[in-house]
């Protein structure tokens, strides 16, 4: 599968032959969709905790005795109807959100994500960021404006949240300070690639491509 590789200018370049078992994988939704909420649920951080009757204080003796006083009987001020009582079915921190997925199952459903947005027109190849940028946040926005230009991707520069995933290998110091005050766009080392990030974002801009692709690979090597 050939591909256009564009400059910093937004201006076509040359051509690059892509490795099928990446960006030519079907589409398996099942797949996805069981690696995206594992990821989801091993990120949770489980810290929501409340106090059930034997967390609270008080409580040790019955409040009054069981007959004779005329008032509904109770064992404990610990009792969750009881003002200072513990939490009836709270959510408590020992709980596992934890789920086991393979490295197979992972990096073949990011590659089936990859995929897919290349299908869709949604992945940009560029080369030539680490010369267009100097550490100024304008000279990055000079680079989303100019990419523009491409076919597909009028609307790259959408001031929203999610709009731009940008890859790259190993960023320079002046990639990374022109990029994070950019709203839009998030920028990642591509080995750090994963299903939840690629799906969550728009346009995917993958760097140096020759360099990114090659630390792609390098994750058939480890199954």
């Amino acid at each position: 599968m050939q591909v256009t590789i564009y400059t910093h200018k937004g201006e076509e370049s040359r051509k690059m032959e892509l490795p099928d078992e990446i960006f030519n994988l079907e589409w398996n939704p099942d797949l996805v969709h069981q690696v995206f909420e594992s990821m989801r649920s091993n990120a949770r951080a489980n810290t929501a905790h409340t106090k059930d009757r034997s967390d609270v204080r008080g409580g040790g003796r019955k409040p009054w005795r069981q007959k004779g006083t005329g008032r509904a009987r109770h064992g404990s001020r610990r009792s969750p109807i009881w003002v200072g009582g513990g939490v009836t079915f709270g959510p408590r921190n020992e709980r596992n959100y934890s789920k086991k997925i393979n490295k197979k199952m992972r990096t073949k459903a990011l590659f089936t994500v990859l995929s897919q947005k290349l299908r869709d027109g949604q992945v940009l190849f560029i080369e030539g960021i680490a010369d267009a940028v100097s550490g100024k946040a304008k000279d990055m926005l000079a680079l989303l404006n100019a990419l523009e230009k491409v076919s597909g991707f009028e609307t790259i520069n959408t001031k929203k949240h999610n709009n731009i995933f940008m890859l790259t290998p190993e960023p320079s110091e002046e990639v990374k300070r022109s990029a994070r005050n950019i709203y839009h766009l998030t920028l990642r080392d591509v080995r750090n690639a994963n299903t939840v990030d690629a799906l969550n974002y728009r346009y995917l801009i993958i760097a140096d491509p020759e360099k990114s692709i090659e630390f792609l690979q390098a994750k058939l090597q480890k199954k």
